[in-house]
């Protein structure tokens, strides 16, 4: 069974604009999160894992979690091949700094309301929150939200049921910082100095 993609109602008087965003305001939107939230959210998609081959662009479950995630947000139910997916992002595995054939991390871009020649437009982030793992790199959800965020997490309104996610700057507490952008950061500075090794080689 699917969970259910759940991105709590602002809590800032007043509201922030874009908390839920306008149905009429051009946005181009980004949702990332641990790829094993978002596999309980689309138990049905099918994943290219094999880095050995070419991959195919967009993952297969990239429109689909557009589409998921633009229903969440308008309310409206659009068909799939109507999602199209500008960008998205694979957090790769390391380990000891080396990168293995697998993500971990996925986030896809789609535009609402962007018109074509719009080169610099708002951008909607949507982070989703791991509650669930209590080990690895996307541990510690529900500790981390209580602490961050303005709203209470009560795990049984959660686990089994749904997933959540929160758009970025809004109704956090001061000091918040986002540790899976951190690791996010991490792997690719991982990258970085590999790639600054294999040069002086």
């Amino acid at each position: 069974m699917a969970y259910k993609l759940h991105i709590p109602p602002c809590i800032c008087d007043p509201a922030h604009p874009n908390h839920p965003p306008p149905k009429d305001k051009p946005l181009r939107i980004q949702i990332e999160g641990p790829l094993v939230s978002i596999q309980r959210l689309l138990p049905e998609s099918t994943w290219d894992m094999d880095f050995t081959t070419d991959i195919k662009f967009p993952q297969p479950a990239g429109p689909h979690l557009a589409r998921l995630t633009h229903q969440v947000l308008y309310g409206e139910d659009i068909s799939v091949d109507d999602m199209v997916v500008r960008d998205e992002y694979l957090g790769v595995v390391m380990i000891d700094k080396i990168p293995q054939s697998e993500f971990d991390y996925y986030g896809v871009t789609f535009d609402h309301l962007v018109p074509p020649d719009d080169l610099d437009p708002e951008v909607l982030q949507v982070n989703i929150m791991e509650l669930e793992i209590d080990q690895g790199p996307y541990a510690g959800g529900i500790e981390y939200a209580n602490k961050y965020l303005n709203i209470t997490v009560d795990p049984a309104d959660y686990l089994g049921k749904k997933d959540t996610c929160r758009t970025e700057m809004l109704c956090q507490k001061e000091g918040y910082s986002r540790p899976w952008q951190s690791e996010r950061i991490r792997r690719l500075q991982e990258w970085k100095d590999d790639i600054e090794t294999w040069w002086k080689i």
